[in-house]
């Protein structure tokens, strides 16, 4: 790619448009998937809870084992959650005091622990507004961990811009009731307006997999 291209998908914003103008070219209604498979919910895999180890700290789940409360769970090798800066030097104090093992720094800001069992737990440390927000009335997957509602956890996948957080973000909606689609709306409206455009371009995408 010429270099001057790649500075031009240097953006998150860049790279959802080239990647959703891509995909809605290509896209056919249907999927491979029977729907009674698309709507049932598991939990295979159980990951550690956090609860203990952080205690008031307000955090919630983010990332691929979040999405199994929305859509059918897909294969992680770590857990993602999700903190407030502000509370980020107390949590490493507990983290370690658990007997988790710093791992390394993300490059995102936060740090990437081993538990005692042997799991691996990205722990996000953010800065932004929404996050208080959103980690204030979490939901709960089917193991029964905090995770981000529909619309939050939508929210950082379409500020990801990554390839797999779209289609996820695009699964999900297309699986989410009208209610749903809504309240992501007012949060892309008041947190990322720029991308509203990009969110009804994912609903379009996740109604096209529904057979829609």
């Amino acid at each position: 790619m010429p270099v001057a291209s790649r500075m031009v998908l240097s953006t998150p914003a860049a790279r959802r448009g080239l990647l959703l103008k891509m995909a809605l070219r290509r896209a056919r209604p249907g999927t491979g998937s029977a729907e009674v498979f698309l709507r049932e919910r598991t939990a295979m895999v159980t990951w550690p809870d956090l609860t203990e180890v952080l205690g008031e700290i307000p955090w919630a789940v983010v990332g691929a084992v979040a999405t199994r409360a929305y859509m059918p769970e897909r294969v992680t090798q770590d857990l993602d959650v999700l903190v407030r800066a502000v509370d980020a030097v107390e949590a490493r104090a507990r983290f370690r005091a658990a007997g988790y093992t710093q791992v390394q720094e993300l490059a995102i800001g936060g740090v990437t622990w081993r538990s005692p069992a042997g799991a691996l737990v990205d722990v996000i440390e953010s800065s932004l507004e929404w996050v208080l927000e959103a980690l204030r009335s979490p939901g709960r997957d089917p193991q029964g961990l905090p995770i981000l509602t529909l619309p939050y956890l939508v929210l950082t996948k379409v500020q990801a811009g990554r390839t797999q957080d779209l289609a996820d973000a695009a699964r999900m909606l297309g699986l989410a009731s009208a209610e749903v689609r809504e309240a992501t709306r007012e949060i892309v409206r008041r947190w990322l307006p720029d991308a509203l455009e990009d969110l009804e371009n994912l609903i379009v995408l996740g109604e096209l997999e529904m057979g829609r």
